[in-house]
C-alpha cells in the first residue's frame, strides 16, 4: 500500500502571501499613525492661530487698558523683612507681625521712595506699635490700620520725593499673638 504524497506547497506570493494577522496588525499601525499626525496637526494649528492672535490682542488690550482707565498697570514692593512688633493689653505682653506690599504705578517714584525705607520703616513700627489689641481682632480695626499705615506712607512720600508714590499699602500677611 502505498501512500499518496502531496505536492509539494509553493508559498503563494502576491496579496496572498501576507498571513491574516500581520494584515490587520498593519492596518492597525496606519490608522494610529494617522491620528497622531491629525491630533499633532490639529494641535499645532492651535497653537499657531492662538499665539499668532494673542501677541496681538495682549498688545492692544494693555493699549487698551492704559489709555480707557488712564492708569498704569500696577507696580508692588513688598517690604521685606515683615514687620513685628510687641504692644502691652492689659499687662500683657501681645506681639504682631504684619508683612507689607506697597502698591504704586510709578516705577521711578517708587525709586525714590527706596532711599528713605529706613524712615518709612520706622514711621510704620511706630504706627503699629501704638495700636489696640481689641480693635485689631476685628476686620474693621485691620482695615482702619491699613488706611492709617496708606496715609503716613503718602505723607511721608510727598514730603520727601514730592509727590504721592504710593497708591495703597497692603497687608500680605497679619498675624497676633
Amino acid at each position: 500500500m502505498a501512500k499518496k504524497q502531496a505536492p509539494p506547497t509553493v508559498p503563494p506570493t502576491g496579496p496572498e502571501a501576507e498571513p491574516a494577522g500581520k494584515g490587520k496588525l498593519k492596518l492597525i499601525l496606519v490608522i494610529v499613525v494617522a491620528m497622531l499626525v491629525a491630533v499633532g496637526l490639529s494641535i499645532g494649528g492651535t497653537l499657531y492661530f492662538m499665539n499668532k492672535g494673542g501677541d496681538l490682542g495682549d498688545d492692544k488690550a494693555e493699549e487698551a487698558a492704559t489709555t480707557a482707565s488712564g492708569k498704569q498697570p500696577a507696580i508692588y514692593e513688598v517690604l521685606m523683612p515683615a514687620f513685628v512688633v510687641n504692644f502691652s493689653n492689659k499687662g500683657r505682653q501681645r506681639y504682631m507681625q504684619v508683612s507689607i506690599a506697597l502698591m504704586s504705578r510709578d516705577q521711578a517714584a517708587l525709586d525714590a521712595l527706596k532711599v528713605h525705607m529706613p524712615l518709612l520703616r520706622n514711621r510704620l513700627v511706630m504706627l503699629f506699635s501704638s495700636q489696640d489689641f481689641e480693635a485689631l481682632k476685628t476686620p474693621v480695626g485691620k482695615e482702619m490700620l491699613r488706611q492709617q499705615a496708606t496715609a503716613s506712607v503718602q505723607e511721608l512720600a510727598q514730603k520727601e520725593i514730592g509727590k504721592l508714590a504710593v497708591e495703597q499699602v497692603l497687608f500680605t500677611n497679619f498675624v497676633l499673638q
